[in-house]
């Protein structure tokens, strides 16, 4: 099994179809987003291919250590990931194909209107360590 990240974007990604923001739905469409979500990865946990996932708070800030006794260093000149990223879910699957089967689904989810958003989802496999020595011999 592999596990891959399915990346939810606010912007930056291609437009999607249904190319409505959120913050133009109405209550109903967007609890039939979230219902949709959800019953996705009910769905995926029962099938043990759910690990994990987020919705994402529009919150957020950068932070770096600036040295030792000194304050953490919080913002900068950098692209926001909070104006960025809406959320992500984790899912571990038995192939690449798999992975990209559940990202058309997921994509599927209703937004404005009821139809689906046919939104772009970023598709990343987590690094994995390479073998070592005594692993290939």
């Amino acid at each position: 099994m592999a596990k891959y990240l399915l990346l939810k974007h606010y912007r930056g990604a291609p437009a999607a179809v249904n190319d409505v923001p959120m913050d133009q739905w109405t209550p109903e469409e967007i609890s039939a987003h979230v219902q949709y979500m959800r019953d996705f990865a009910d769905r995926l946990e029962k099938s043990g291919e759910f690990v994990d996932g987020q919705a994402l708070a529009p919150e957020g800030a950068w932070v770096r250590y600036d040295g030792e006794g000194r304050p953490p260093v919080t913002d900068g000149p950098f692209a926001e990931t909070k104006d960025l990223i809406a959320g992500w879910m984790v899912i571990d699957v038995d192939t690449y194909e798999r992975a990209v089967e559940l990202a058309g689904e997921l994509s599927a989810a209703p937004g404005a209107g009821g139809k689906p958003i046919h939104e772009w989802l970023e598709l990343r496999p987590f690094l994995s360590v390479p073998p070592t020595i005594a692993e290939c011999h």
